[in-house]
């Protein structure tokens, strides 16, 4: 019995190899449209795209951004500004993208645009403090997909939306780990949505890079500025000390190893050009063994683990 089971197994995984390594045809041909490029992800999957000879239109937030990633590229690149907060900057730049594409439409559209600050304990921040991530991460997402997506229909393309791992497991307050959250159901709706059109949507959940968004000195600069924000009745209870244990403990957050960013990017590359892309690619080894996995424990013992490798404020019970 376990030995049918092993060749069952086996079998499942060779077919499954085998269809994703299927790639789709005539990719010189086909549009792919990525916001957030300046750095980062967007920016390397640019690189990434343009080497692999797609046509690449990307967005970025600022001209001195759009003209660094130009300089790296070869001429078939191209840029426009897009700030995904503003509905007047994504109508240009949607028609613009429609200028471009004509009656091709739009294979790809990668909703990649994201921040991550300010991000500290809920009773630190105030209503605005959560907008400013929700705007981008997901109403900036949701707006920009409701606005392509006529092309991308017309192209029976890809939708692929960054989220994170920490859409499956919240790790932190703030609004990134609701925004993520966020992502994740507005593309699970939408993927059931577009299949009658031939359109697939996949999730990349990426676990913890070293990205300009990521680096050590702005977290550490953004749980400050929150702290020194916060009311006193918050100080008091928290305590003078805990704003330092709090950046010492998301030291546990990031993997004990280098991840390349790459990792990330080649789970994009794959949405976007294989015949049979995955629903949801988690990207990175801490992501694949630790998070993952986690998200599918009892809330209990999720819960502990949190609160066993968090600081504990200075008038906790």
């Amino acid at each position: 019995m376990w030995l049918y089971l092993a060749v069952l197994v086996g079998l499942y995984y060779l077919l499954r190899w085998y269809r994703e390594r299927q790639v789709v045809s005539h990719l010189r041909d086909k549009y792919v449209f990525i916001t957030g490029c300046d750095s980062g992800f967007g920016n390397l999957l640019a690189r990434q795209l343009d080497l692999r000879g797609l046509r690449v239109l990307a967005a970025c937030l600022t001209e001195k951004g759009a003209e660094q990633l130009r300089d790296q590229t070869s001429d078939m690149l191209e840029t426009v500004i897009l700030d995904v907060t503003k509905t007047e900057s994504i109508a240009a730049a949607t028609q613009w993208v429609k200028e471009h594409t004509g009656d091709r439409g739009l294979w790809g559209l990668v909703n990649n645009a994201g921040i991550f600050m300010p991000t500290a304990p809920n009773e630190w921040l105030t209503k605005q403090d959560f907008m400013k991530i929700l705007n981008v991460n997901l109403l900036g997402t949701i707006e920009v997909t409701l606005s392509l997506l006529p092309l991308v229909r017309r192209a029976r393309g890809r939708v692929v939306n960054v989220s994170s791992i920490m859409g499956r497991v919240s790790f932190l307050g703030g609004g990134y780990c609701i925004s993520k959250y966020g992502v994740e159901a507005f593309s699970d709706s939408l993927r059931r949505e577009l299949c009658h059109f031939g359109v697939k949507v996949a999730i990349i959940e990426p676990g913890s890079f070293m990205t300009p968004m990521t680096m050590n000195e702005r977290i550490s600069q953004g749980f400050q500025e929150a702290w020194d924000r916060a009311t006193p009745d918050v100080k008091e209870i928290y305590g003078e000390k805990f704003p330092a244990s709090l950046i010492k403990s998301t030291e546990i957050l990031k993997p004990k190893w280098p991840q390349n960013v790459s990792l990330v990017t080649d789970c994009m590359e794959h949405a976007l050009t294989s015949c049979h892309p995955r629903t949801r690619y988690s990207a990175g080894w801490d992501a694949k063994l630790f998070y993952l996995p986690m998200s599918y424990m009892p809330s209990l013992l999720v819960d502990l683990m949190i609160y066993w490798s968090c600081p504990r404020p200075a008038k906790a019970l």
